[in-house]
């Protein structure tokens, strides 16, 4: 394994990035410079942020460094997406302890390069620094959109419908499996080391997690997909969104979030909100409710958006994309209705980063 220190800070940004070529036409100078040069005409900017802090956001026991630098492009695209933007160029900026090797940061950026190929994202530039105490990675991204046409999440009216894409859930029980292994590990390898038990110390070092059946999950939570293909879908429908929001921290805070700027409530349906097998099964084994689940777990990374009832039409039209709903006047309150028709006040149970 190669130290950093033996490149430096400059020859570990030309080790990882002298080959990086931009594709768009935006972008007339990127990484090389004090600073990159954009160029737009007839267009809007969005510029979206994200920081990912190890030991909160990230655990590398579970994560190999090609995945982080998959998802931390992907959760930044997601916000892109969900102004009705395409993502066009990201800052890359790391913070790093000494245990991180040359090696480490080439798979770090390979997955974060797949990420960038896959949307035609020009890295233009970042920042390096040390780090006491682990991994921060933070990550800046613009966008861009047709002149008016950013979607943002206080545009939700009485009577538009609520839709979301793909499935709520699974990344939340693929971080519970991640977890619940992790913790066998320890605690198989805690009680060996009090043996002091070789021959378990050493099939220890082979340990095999038992993801069997549960890959689906594992994907959702280490590798999430950025939905660019539902805005592609509703662009080539002239289908326009009235509001929209990623759902990244769960489908109760998000749609919350919506109502909250929009200033109306709405009226969510138990029986549409869309969860896959696997997710189901899951929730079982660990006697969890798996509604609870889908409307708070977070990191799905699908969109979440409403349109006027008089797209109905084109609404169905949509691959991937179930409508869970309807907006509501505000003194109707957020509510979701179960499956036996009982109701509830909608209630923001999504994870908080800044709450122990």
């Amino acid at each position: 394994m190669t130290d950093i220190s033996k490149l430096g800070e400059f020859g570990l940004i030309h080790h990882l990035t002298n080959d990086i070529k931009p594709k768009n036409s935006s972008t007339k100078r990127g990484i090389g410079d004090d600073a990159a040069i954009l160029s737009y005409k007839d267009k809007d900017i969005v510029v979206t942020t994200d920081m990912l802090m190890e030991g909160v956001h990230f655990d590398l026991t579970y994560i190999d460094m090609q995945h982080l630098g998959y998802k931390a492009a992907m959760v930044n695209f997601s916000d892109v997406f969900a102004m009705n933007a395409h993502p066009k160029q990201l800052l890359l900026s790391l913070a790093l302890s000494k245990r991180f090797s040359v090696e480490d940061l080439e798979m770090f950026y390979s997955g974060l390069r797949l990420a960038c190929k896959k949307w035609d994202v020009d890295i233009i530039g970042g920042d390096t620094t040390p780090s006491l105490t682990g991994m921060a990675i933070s990550i800046t991204c613009i966008g861009e959109c047709l002149e008016e046409k950013a979607v943002c999440r206080d545009g939700a009216k009485d009577t538009d419908l609520i839709c979301v894409s793909g499935d709520l859930g699974a990344a939340y029980m693929g971080l519970q499996l991640l977890e619940r292994e992790k913790s066998v590990y320890f605690e198989q390898l805690e009680q060996a080391k009090k043996k002091n038990d070789k021959l378990s110390l050493e099939a220890l070092s082979h340990f095999q997690p038992d993801f069997a059946g549960k890959e689906y999950l594992l994907q959702r939570q280490l590798k999430p997909e950025a939905r660019g293909d539902i805005i592609s879908q509703l662009q080539a429908l002239n289908l326009h969104p009235t509001s929209m929001i990623d759902i990244s921290d769960g489908l109760s805070s998000e749609l919350l979030h919506i109502c909250k700027q929009s200033d109306v409530g709405c009226r969510i349906y138990e029986k549409n909100i869309p969860i896959d097998y696997q997710t189901a099964v899951m929730a079982e084994e660990l006697n969890l409710n798996l509604t609870t689940c889908a409307l708070n777990g977070g990191e799905d990374y699908e969109l979440l958006f409403t349109v006027s009832i008089g797209d109905l039409e084109k609404i169905k039209q949509l691959e991937d994309v179930k409508l869970i709903g309807h907006i509501t006047k505000k003194e109707l309150g957020k509510i979701l209705v179960t499956r036996d028709d009982n109701e509830f006040p909608l209630k923001a149970q999504g994870w908080n980063p800044l709450v122990e």
